[in-house]
């Protein structure tokens, strides 16, 4: 099993949030993943902030590989819409889509990720 962790929950993690114990728990597991589309948010205020110790550790997660598929993205976007869910923007689509080809828990605190989850098979930590 292999969990990726969205951009939300390491975000709720840096600060101290209640997302500790998972984490710590995750991470001793060695189950964490990540993909270019997470680092890409999550990266840039450490490096302002010059937490070099932590990018470097945040760079040795395994990587997801990330294959958009984007007639898909278009296709999980309609569904979306159809269904009422809105607001959804591309980038958490694509991690979807990874979470998904890849066959991987995804690890979020936004609400979309449950809504979606209950029109495809996105299987949610």
């Amino acid at each position: 099993m292999s969990v990726l962790v969205d951009s939300s929950v390491w975000i709720e993690y840096f600060r101290g949030g209640n997302v500790i114990d998972a984490m710590d728990w995750l991470i001793d597991e060695n189950l964490i993943v990540t993909n270019d589309l997470v680092l890409a948010e999550i990266l840039p205020p450490l490096h302002i902030k010059r937490q070099h110790a932590l990018v470097s550790l945040l760079g040795e997660i395994p990587l997801l590989p990330l294959e958009i598929d984007w007639k898909g993205i278009v296709q999980l976007q309609v569904k979306c819409l159809a269904n009422g869910i809105n607001k959804v923007g591309v980038p958490d689509l694509i991690i979807a889509q990874n979470a998904m080809q890849k066959s991987a828990t995804l690890f979020s605190l936004d609400k979309h990720f449950r809504l979606l989850a209950g029109l495809v098979p996105l299987s949610l930590h």
